[in-house]
């Protein structure tokens, strides 16, 4: 999988926990996860590229307990170190 292809897999599975994702220009100091008022936001830097704006989403979700209890492709499991059960 490229990482385009993950990071909108990742952006996906953000906003079934309930994320809003918010892409901003923050000239390149990065993004993340917060709480906003009871609101779960996840913010874009659009000054990073793909593999740089992966990273903080998966910093993000990898702190959401509920992230690895939703469905996801494989290649996504590896990324968050979750084994399938027998």
């Amino acid at each position: 999988m490229h990482t385009v292809e993950i990071l909108g897999n990742c952006l996906d599975l953000a906003r079934r926990l309930g994320y809003e994702i918010r892409q901003e220009w923050l000239a390149g100091n990065g993004g993340g996860g917060c709480i906003l008022r009871g609101r779960k936001i996840l913010f874009l830097d659009l000054a990073l590229g793909p593999a740089e704006q992966l990273d903080y989403v998966l910093e993000t979700l990898l702190q959401d307990p509920e992230a690895t209890q939703l469905p996801m492709p494989q290649a996504m499991h590896d990324l968050f170190g979750v084994r399938k059960s027998a």
